[in-house]
């Protein structure tokens, strides 16, 4: 494990590197292209429709394309040092559409990385792969760990537990590191009650992929993406163990969302001991018949 005195020395050394990240024109990598800025470093943004321009950025470059071109794909990759894998479809959706764009996609982008010797890969899985798997202090008094086993709780779910079994293939097959992250709520602030304890902070994700950037040979590892809240139920050990340590805590926004939505009942309200949350409710496939 990387402890905090060692992390300076692997970053430090991680830095002169190209980083291809995919939906470079969404909301998180926005927030981390300033905060991933460092001299010797370049951003290579892949997404559909340009990303904005952004003051604090360092060198970037721009390639318009689409996941599921495997050639676009594939040429994206040409030069790159690592890739942080944010594109896809974020939300329910039917399973076509999850399937082409987060599966068939997150193959290309694999296919990319072998094909071009890229040994460095990090996946944005998220929590809705495990969303039916609830909280359980007696069996796990320092959190649900990170590499729970798969219990989708969508369809969008289910295309992240494919995401994850191809960066599983492709440890054992090729020999890649393929590190997935099963995002909480990744937002600049705690959105409703949930967000209390499953929040990760802007800041923090970016300490959270400059630790899965730096990290030697992890293989194939599962870390939460998740600060070190004060209400936090789930284990932060997988992500210390690549040198990964959270600063930020929810609970300085505790009470702007308690007078909001109420105090929360992490034990017995379903929507907030379950790792999807609300989503186990969700419908099933937006555009099913």
């Amino acid at each position: 494990m990387l402890g905090p005195d060692r992390l300076g020395t692997y970053l430090e050394a991680s830095m002169a590197q190209r980083i291809l990240i995919t939906g470079g024109s969404g909301m998180v990598a926005t927030s981390l292209r300033p905060r991933l800025a460092a001299e010797g470093r370049t951003l290579r943004l892949l997404d559909i429709v340009p990303p904005q321009p952004l003051a604090g950025t360092g060198d970037e470059e721009i390639v318009i394309a689409s996941l599921d071109d495997p050639a676009a794909t594939l040429a994206a990759c040409e030069g790159v040092d690592a890739i942080l894998h944010l594109g896809g479809q974020s939300k329910e959706a039917d399973a076509e559409e999850v399937l082409r764009v987060n599966g068939y996609g997150t193959y290309c982008l694999l296919e990319g990385a072998r094909q071009h010797g890229i040994k460095r890969v990090v996946l944005a899985s998220s929590s809705h792969a495990v969303g039916y798997h609830e909280r359980d202090d007696e069996a796990y008094p320092d959190g649900l760990p990170a590499d729970l086993p798969p219990r989708p709780d969508t369809l969008y779910g289910m295309s992240k537990v494919a995401v994850e079994a191809l960066g599983r293939l492709y440890v054992d097959r090729f020999d890649l590191n393929v590190i997935c992250l099963r995002i909480g709520l990744w937002f600049p602030t705690p959105p409703q009650l949930r967000g209390l304890a499953n929040w990760l902070s802007p800041d923090d994700g970016a300490r959270l992929v400059e630790a899965c950037v730096a990290t030697e040979r992890p293989g194939f590892h599962l870390v939460w993406g998740v600060s070190r809240n004060t209400r936090r139920w789930w284990s932060l050990a997988e992500g210390e163990a690549i040198g990964f340590f959270p600063k930020d805590d929810a609970e300085i926004f505790a009470a702007e969302r308690i007078a909001e939505f109420g105090e929360p009942d992490f034990l017995g309200d379903p929507q907030l001991n379950r790792v999807g949350g609300w989503w186990i409710d969700h419908p099933l496939g937006l555009r099913m018949p």
